[in-house]
């Protein structure tokens, strides 16, 4: 069984997270990768611990389905092989500051005009126009660009960046949901485009709820620790022995909230008979519910509350999380044997396509150039051709004995 986008193939120039993210997920579906690292490497690989042999484990994760190679797109030639690839290629991804690509040779004028079926993804911190559009940027610097710091973490404390990569996820979502935007589009009009995605942009349109709220009452949003801005009781609470996240905010489930902690008397108080009241007394009606939820411990309060159809969840750990019965289950997790490094991290592309479910491919990069000559004659060179490239320094075949050139056009990580 082949995924949806079989026969699709992919140059990835990316580097860090949301690039490199978006081809992992294409691949995912089915579609054949090629990335291109400079030498030196993708910087995602240093950035650990923890590493398996010498090379970061986020890096492995983000580059499954994957064969790479080394290309010094400052020696003679080099630009020429990623055109000439570029020429059986649906779709090329790069995050270089904007104006990078057109100086090396490589940017989508450059290349479609040898492609007009090339659908080429920009994914940049700021976006390649306005006034921010030279400025490097990474994940965190992004969250705090973006307004995400400013509704994270405890009121009246500084400000908190969130425990992933948000806008980097954002950014790649995106950059992905483009591309087959753009594949859609293709089938109808025969012609590639231009796809350009900002994480500033993407971060701005993960925060869709807050940042309405926002702009319709200034002040509106703000940080409220676990807490929603617009809706209560919906936050974690502690337990006797540590914390359960309650939504019971619409007033059927206030209700019974009420009940199913003994304090019917609370869904009758007036300071708390309205979703609005109860934002207002928020710290109020937080102390009320936690004097009772401390009594007994998280399980016990999980098993009462779910038998009154009150939804609730125990805060998990990592360590809980990945040993739940629901994600073996529904098969979330996937056990992928790298070809050199052994088991990676891997989870389920969460669409379920039933006709033509994404699979994990057999492919994989770990150490540097390790695949280089097969790449290349993968994508139309002769093995001469590919020795003739490594002999000139445009290529490397293993960890390469030149510098790293490009990594400082690199946007997202």
């Amino acid at each position: 069984m082949t995924g949806p986008l079989h026969g699709v193939r992919v140059l990835d120039l990316s580097q860090g997270a949301a690039g490199p993210w978006v081809a992992l997920m294409l691949g995912d579906l089915g579609a054949e990768v090629a990335k291109l690292e400079p030498p030196g490497g993708d910087w995602a690989r240093t950035l650990g611990p923890p590493f398996v042999d010498g090379v970061a484990s986020i890096f492995l994760a983000m580059n499954r389905n994957k064969r790479g190679t080394v290309i010094d797109l400052k020696k003679p030639g080099a630009s020429l092989i990623v055109a000439r690839m570029a020429t059986l290629a649906d779709v090329v991804i790069e995050n270089f500051r904007p104006g990078v690509v057109e100086r090396l040779g490589i940017g989508y004028e450059d290349l479609s005009s040898h492609n007009q079926r090339l659908i080429y993804l920009s994914i940049s911190a700021y976006g390649r126009t306005g006034p921010w559009r030279d400025r490097a940027g990474v994940d965190g610097v992004v969250q705090a660009a973006s307004g995400i710091m400013s509704v994270t973490g405890e009121a009246g404390r500084g400000p908190v960046r969130v425990g992933f990569p948000v806008a980097d996820t954002a950014g790649a979502m995106f950059g992905t949901q483009g591309v087959l935007a753009a594949l859609m589009a293709r089938e109808r009009t025969g012609k590639g485009q231009r796809v350009d995605v900002s994480l500033l942009q993407s971060a701005l349109a993960f925060q869709l709820p807050v940042l309405a709220m926002h702009m319709q009452s200034p002040g509106s949003a703000g940080r409220r620790g676990s807490g929603a801005p617009y809706s209560s009781p919906n936050e974690a609470y502690r337990t006797s022995d540590g914390y359960i996240m309650v939504a019971a905010y619409l007033p059927e489930r206030w209700i019974e909230l009420c009940r199913a902690i003994g304090r019917p008397e609370l869904a009758f108080d007036s300071r708390f008979e309205s979703n609005e009241k109860r934002l207002a007394a928020r710290e109020e009606l937080s102390e009320a519910i936690e004097s009772v939820l401390t009594t007994r411990s998280t399980a016990e309060w999980v098993s009462i509350l779910e038998s009154a159809d009150v939804m609730c969840t125990p805060v998990l750990e990592y360590e809980d999380l990945l040993s739940q019965t629901q994600l073996r289950a529904t098969e979330a997790v996937w056990h992928v044997e790298h070809p050199t490094a052994g088991d990676i991290a891997a989870f389920r592309y969460p669409a379920a396509l039933e006709a033509t479910p994404a699979v994990p491919q057999a492919v994989a990069i770990h150490h540097l150039g390790e695949q280089s000559i097969e790449l290349l004659t993968a994508w139309g060179f002769s093995k001469e051709e590919a020795l003739e490239y490594l002999a000139a320094g445009a290529i490397g075949q293993s960890s390469p004995p030149f510098d790293n050139v490009v990594t400082n056009g690199s946007q997202d990580g």
